[in-house]
């Protein structure tokens, strides 16, 4: 086999591939576009989101039902959380969604506790009963002055006592 016959047969791989990859990601998109129409949007409004981003899970129960679509301020400078949620999932609309840190350290995520509410959270909705992140820096030093404050208080106890 000469050198151009070699190149041709490569070269023609190398375009069935392409195409190949070209139409699994034209499937891929489509796939996504199926999912999305199948999810619905819920907003709940947060006074502190931090650590909090796009594609973070929401989760009900430890399992996972959505994802963080989008952030924003609003009026009052408090944070919006647009959620995406499969629409097969039914909440109530007393619904309440926590911010919560997978471990000490770890990532966020939204937690979401259904209410006894009748009626369900439908498409562009808000859960109006919302708990901020915890910040996990402002949590030590809260520890650490308690701690400080307790051994203050010994240390006076003691002299008192002499």
């Amino acid at each position: 086999m000469n050198r151009d016959t070699r190149e041709i047969i490569v070269g023609a791989f190398v375009i069935v591939g392409l195409a190949g990859l070209l139409g699994a990601s034209y499937k891929v998109r489509e796939m996504t576009v199926q999912a999305a129409a199948n999810d619905y949007l819920v907003s709940a409004t947060f006074n502190r989101v931090d650590g909090l981003f796009v594609g973070d899970e929401v989760r009900l129960g430890g399992i996972k039902l959505g994802t963080v679509e989008r952030q924003a301020l609003d009026a009052n400078y408090r944070a919006v959380v647009v959620m995406r949620l499969d629409r097969g999932i039914n909440l109530p609309t007393d619904t309440s969604a926590a911010i919560h840190t997978d471990g000490l350290f770890g990532s966020k995520y939204v937690v979401l506790d259904p209410g006894g509410e009748e009626e369900y959270l439908q498409d562009g909705d808000q859960i109006t009963f919302t708990q901020d992140a915890v910040i996990v820096g402002e949590l030590l030093d809260l520890i650490i002055s308690q701690g400080r404050a307790r051994q203050d208080k010994k240390a006076q106890a003691g002299k008192a006592g002499k």
